[in-house]
C-alpha cells in the first residue's frame, strides 16, 4: 500500500489512478455483498465519492487504503438491510427428484456468480493468484454472507488482502484488539461451516492435466446427453443447483433423472467455457427452434474433487449474465468459436 499522494492531479490523471484499483475493489465489493452488479454499483459509488472529496484527501494514508476505506463504508451501508446472500443448499433441504418443483425466489436471494476478469487482479505470485482465486470461490462466498459485515471486513482485509491488523484498525476507526477478536471469531465461523460441508472443491491453479481431461470429458458427455458417461462424471453426492430456482438436487442418480425429465430441453446444447468464481464453468447455449442457432440457458460453475465432478450450479437469468461475462445473446449454428469480452 505504498502509492501515496503525488501532489495536485489534473483530472485525466486522477481518473487513471483511480481507475487501475477498479479490479482489485470490485474484488473486495463482491466479497463483502455477494452480488455481482452491486459490487459494481459500490465500486463506481466509491469512486465518484472519491473523485469529488479529492480535494479534501491529505495523503496521511496511501490513495489505495483511502479507496478501501470509502469501499468499506458504502458496503456497510448496503449491508445495513440485513440481507444475506445464499445458494439453495443453505436455505432448504435438498428435493428428491419425485419432489422437484422449480419454484423462483426473488434475485436478491442469490449469491451471484462473478468473472475472474472483474475480481482479480494480474498478480506474478502463483501462491497469491491462488489464494486470490480460492477467496471467491462459492463455498467460501456462500460462508463469508453468514458473517457480521464487520467481521466480514476484517476477514477480507486479513486473510485475503494481507493487510496488517494495525492498517484495518485504522480503516475501520477501531482498535487492533478489536480487529484481532474479529477476525478470531470470524475463523471460528469459517471453520464450523467447513466441518459441516466437508471438504471443499479441490481445484488446481491452474487445472491440473487431469482435471482438464474431466471437464473435456464432461463437455463430450453434456453436449452429447450422455447420462451414462454424465454419472460417471459425478460424485455420489454431487450437488446440482438452479438460481433463481430454490431446488437443489443431491446424487447423481437424481441429477441424471431430472436432466432427462425436466431438463430435457437442454438436449443439444453448447458449452464454452468461462472463469467464473476461481473455477472451471461454462456458458451454456441449448438449442433455438424459433431462430434457429443457440439461445443462452445458463452459466456453469463446476466444483471437482477428488477426479470427480461434487457440484455444478446453472445460474439462468441469462439477460444479466451473458453480457457480464461478455457473451452473445445468441449463437449462429455455424460458429465453432466466439471471442469473449469479459
Amino acid at each position: 500500500m505504498s502509492d501515496g499522494r503525488a501532489g495536485t492531479a489534473t483530472v485525466e490523471d486522477l481518473d487513471v489512478r483511480l481507475e487501475k484499483h477498479r479490479v482489485e475493489l470490485t474484488g473486495y465489493c463482491y466479497r463483502m455483498l455477494g452480488s455481482s452488479f452491486e459490487a459494481e454499483d459500490a465500486v463506481q459509488d466509491t469512486l465518484v465519492r472519491a473523485w469529488r472529496s479529492y480535494d479534501k484527501f491529505e495523503g496521511r494514508s496511501s490513495l489505495r487504503s483511502w479507496l478501501y476505506r470509502i469501499a468499506t463504508n458504502v458496503c456497510l451501508d448496503m449491508l445495513a438491510a440485513g440481507n444475506k446472500r445464499a445458494r439453495p443448499m443453505d436455505l432448504s433441504e435438498s428435493t428428491p427428484l419425485a419432489q422437484a418443483a422449480l419454484s423462483p425466489r426473488p434475485d436478491h436471494t442469490w449469491l451471484e456468480p462473478m468473472p475472474d476478469a472483474r475480481v482479480l487482479p494480474t498478480v506474478e505470485d502463483p501462491a497469491d493468484a491462488a489464494i486470490a482465486k480460492e477467496s471467491v470461490r462459492l463455498a467460501f462466498m456462500a460462508t463469508l454472507q453468514q458473517l457480521p459485515p464487520k467481521q466480514r471486513a476484517v476477514l477480507i482485509l486479513r486473510e485475503v488482502l494481507a493487510w496488517k491488523a494495525s492498517e484495518v484498525a485504522e480503516l475501520l476507526d477501531t482498535s487492533v484488539a478489536s480487529v484481532n477478536s474479529a477476525l478470531q471469531r470470524a475463523r471460528a465461523t469459517l471453520a464450523e461451516r467447513a466441518d459441516a460441508q466437508g471438504a471443499g472443491a479441490a481445484v488446481s491453479n491452474p487445472l491440473d492435466e487431469e482435471q482438464q481431461k474431466l471437464l473435456d470429458r464432461y463437455v463430450a458427455a453434456f453436449e452429447g446427453y450422455d447420462m451414462t458417461a454424465l454419472t460417471a462424471l459425478l460424485h455420489e453426492d454431487a450437488i446440482m443447483t438452479m438460481p433463481p430456482f430454490d431446488l437443489w438436487l443431491t446424487g447423481h442418480d437424481d441429477i441424471a433423472g431430472f436432466m432427462t425429465t425436466l431438463g430435457s430441453a437442454c438436449e443439444g446444447s453448447r458449452l464454452l467455457p468461462v472463469q467464473v468464481n476461481g473455477l472451471p464453468g461454462f456458458a451454456q447455449y441449448k438449442p433455438d427452434p424459433e431462430e434457429g442457432g443457440y439461445t443462452p440457458w445458463s452459466i456453469q460453475v463446476l466444483e471437482i474433487s477428488d477426479g470427480r465432478l461434487t457440484g455444478f450450479h446453472f445460474y439462468l437469468d441469462t439477460q444479466r449474465w451473458f453480457p457480464l461475462f461478455g457473451l452473445p445473446l445468441h449463437l449462429d449454428g455455424k460458429s465453432d468459436e466466439i471471442e469473449q469480452g469479459a
